[in-house]
């Protein structure tokens, strides 16, 4: 009796470790694929969130994230980095994952064309 009360014991403890693993792994997002950035023609537009597109600051569109999630986007390339804010819905290509603003464009060296980038979530609001 002991004994299969301790296998029990044993198997809810795995079946919790298994269960809070995988909170912390589907918290942590990862995406990676090409990324572009908006047009000036956005600029000062209203996004879907309802806040103005401003070029000049670090913000980006995305399909699923919540707004006012910050993802750092790493060019796979040049490893340069920035921490934008979701703050739109897009992009509405299928080969893009992400777009982003013209100053996340500069920062990355995105500017003249779109290219592989990798994301990470850094902090959901």
């Amino acid at each position: 009796m002991l004994k299969t009360l301790g296998t029990i014991f044993s198997a809810a403890a795995l079946c919790a470790t298994f269960s809070t693993s995988s909170v912390f792994a589907a918290k942590a997002k990862e995406f990676s694929g090409n990324a572009d950035y908006y047009a000036n023609y956005y600029h000062g537009k209203k996004t879907a969130s309802g806040a103005l597109h401003d070029k000049t600051k670090l913000m980006a569109a995305h399909r699923t994230l919540p707004f006012g999630t910050k993802v750092r986007i790493t060019n796979r390339k040049t490893k340069k980095q920035c921490v934008v804010v979701i703050n739109d819905r897009g992009p509405f290509a299928p080969n893009k994952v992400i777009d982003v603003s013209y100053a996340a464009a500069q920062e990355l060296g995105i500017v003249s064309g779109s290219k592989m980038v990798d994301c990470a979530v850094v902090e959901e609001d």
